[in-house]
């Protein structure tokens, strides 16, 4: 017994010094030195992007979650075909994101100074920071120094991202095995402030809940029948409508006072709000933007370290789509 407790012990201590360790080769200024602009050049292409369309902020914010928590933040995610992006979870992925990228890729690459010296992985991080800013969110250092992954695959989605059914228990054992505490994983849910969704994800909610009743008793029922007007039964499954009714444009922290009113589109955003383990966090960052912003600071950076790849692991890719 004692030998076994000492095994755990030990690989509890390894785990924490390899979380460390990586974490500690992330670093601000990282490219200080190989090309000390691509802040600026990443932060002026996303920025003419999202004055292309709006849709490049949720759907770039969504691409890096995507990424972080299937293979870890290496930009797996975009590899061309066959990889994760052929997986149910992944094709709802707005193109707009994937398109972010590339034009960041190109516009550091315009620099004789920067070719080929900047990750996808840490493209993709830096716009995703940009992203926010521009809808209104908090600027944040990014860490930087991940490499590329050269492995991606359908089967590697399975079962590794949140569902729109989850409960608190669900969600929280698939952020907790990314060392993401339960702050974290609602810290990050209000990322949905500026999100999107297709019908199909919460149809269920409006129309077939149970034999006894319809509507999801957790659902404000006027906004219910709002949902309904926007996605009537045979609706186009391309429909995709905001998650956030009343700020849709803006991060902000609206997600949070929609949950207290029952406005939370899917089962896995007002479950933070019905279950009483996660409710008093959800009343803290309605009540108080600038703890939302804080706690997402916190909660996005340690979402960047998340299984990321350094020093001679990995590649700087050439191109983001496939590998060199």
């Amino acid at each position: 017994m004692e030998k076994k407790t000492n095994q755990a012990i030990f690989s509890i201590f390894s785990l924490l010094l390899f979380s460390s360790c990586v974490s500690a080769q992330l670093r601000t200024g990282f490219y200080q030195r190989s090309c000390p602009n691509v802040e600026n050049i990443v932060r002026n292409a996303v920025r003419q992007k999202f004055q292309q369309t709006f849709v490049t902020a949720p759907a770039t914010l969504r691409l890096f979650f995507h990424d972080c928590f299937v293979r870890g933040c290496d930009a797996s995610i975009l590899l061309a075909s066959p990889s994760e992006r052929d997986h149910p979870d992944d094709m709802s992925l707005a193109g707009d994101g994937f398109d972010t990228v590339v034009k960041a890729k190109q516009a550091v690459d315009r620099d004789p100074n920067c070719r080929n010296k900047v990750s996808c992985a840490d493209i993709l991080a830096l716009a995703t920071r940009e992203v926010v800013v521009l809808t209104g969110g908090p600027s944040y250092p990014v860490e930087l120094g991940r490499r590329d992954g050269r492995l991606s695959t359908k089967a590697s989605v399975q079962h590794s991202l949140p569902q729109p059914g989850f409960n608190l228990n669900q969600l929280n054992t698939m952020f907790n095995r990314h060392g993401l505490s339960q702050t974290d994983m609602i810290a990050l849910s209000g990322a949905h402030t500026i999100g999107f969704a297709h019908c199909g994800k919460f149809s269920k909610r409006i129309y077939s809940f149970s034999p006894k009743t319809r509507i999801d008793p957790s659902l404000n029922r006027g906004y219910a029948f709002q949902l309904r007007q926007m996605c009537p039964i045979r609706v186009d499954p391309r429909i995709a409508i905001n998650m956030d009714p009343t700020s849709p444009r803006t991060f902000d922290n609206a997600y949070f006072k929609n949950l207290q009113q029952g406005r939370g589109l899917f089962t896995s955003d007002q479950v933070l709000f019905t279950d009483r383990r996660s409710r008093a966090t959800v009343n803290m960052f309605a009540n108080s933007e600038g703890a939302f912003r804080q706690a997402f600071i916190s909660a996005i950076t340690k979402l960047g370290r998340v299984g990321v790849k350094t020093g001679n692991a990995g590649e700087i890719r050439r191109d983001c789509s496939r590998v060199n």
